[in-house]
């Protein structure tokens, strides 16, 4: 099988991570453009003792670090999830966005992704845990928590201040609500369905999305009233009893492709 033949499988995965780290496809294809012109050119110094997709990568690192164009990314618009992902990560110093998306997205181990930067392999999670906190910094927001159970509210409550964020208020019905997130308007919505008065959380929500748009995590014992089927489902639906790790990921995740927090 020639080196073409080997590379090909492999090509469209690059054109995907060369488009998160550098905010546009056509900067990013420029690179592998680059990389695959360098191989071309000069067959014989590809890396031969690895994997051909670990030396594809390696190669279009070696293009990538010494090329200089990390001065004039492309245009990144907000408006979409993707263009709001490459928005933040290029906020995160080179160096920890390639470990994050190395080893995040296209699934390499740390000692691969410590090879194709050409660092040690420790240092690797120390790199992944820089970027992870630079994305935790853009993603600051106020959250409005939706919840008459009040054991479970402040579980929820301190979930959302050991992430950094602030809790604006805890809402227990569902006209407590409106008008908690009309008097300061938050950046995340956390909600239960069956509230205090036996008013519904869906409502209050749907009463808060008519007025302005915020992300929202339903979190609730009753998944069922939400997943129906005859309307667009929440995008973010964790049931109780629920683990605290799965609301932080939600949480970030929620956050981390919602337009208003986007870089400018």
């Amino acid at each position: 099988m020639s080196l073409g033949q080997q590379l090909h499988p492999h090509l469209p995965f690059l054109r995907r991570y060369a488009r998160a780290l550098t905010g546009s496809q056509a900067h990013g294809d420029t690179y592998v453009r680059a990389t695959l012109e360098a191989i071309v050119a000069a067959p014989d110094e590809f890396p031969r003792d690895v994997d051909p997709r670990l030396g594809l990568y390696r190669t279009f690192h070696a293009i990538w670090s010494s090329s200089h164009l990390e001065d004039s990314p492309g245009a990144v618009s907000t408006g979409s999830r993707e263009t709001i992902a490459n928005a933040r990560l290029s906020r995160i110093t080179p160096l920890s966005r390639q470990a994050l998306l190395l080893t995040a997205m296209e699934g390499f181990s740390d000692e691969d992704a410590a090879y194709l930067v050409d660092v040690g392999p420790a240092d690797i999670e120390s790199l992944v845990n820089e970027a992870l906190k630079a994305i935790e910094e853009q993603t600051r927001a106020k959250v409005l928590i939706i919840e008459d159970e009040p054991i479970i509210a402040m579980d929820i409550e301190t979930i959302v201040r050991d992430l950094g964020h602030d809790v604006t208020a805890i809402a227990v019905t569902r006209d407590e609500a409106v008008r908690e997130a009309r008097a300061e308007r938050p950046g995340l919505v956390l909600a239960d369905i069956q509230l205090a008065d036996d008013s519904s959380g869906i409502d209050a929500v749907k009463d808060i999305l008519s007025e302005f748009s915020v992300p929202v995590i339903f979190i609730t014992a009753f998944p069922e009233r939400l997943l129906t089927g005859e309307r667009p489902e929440p995008t973010f639906l964790i049931t109780k009893p629920f683990q605290r790790s799965t609301v932080k990921a939600a949480i970030s995740q929620a956050l981390f492709f919602d337009e208003a927090t986007a870089p400018a």
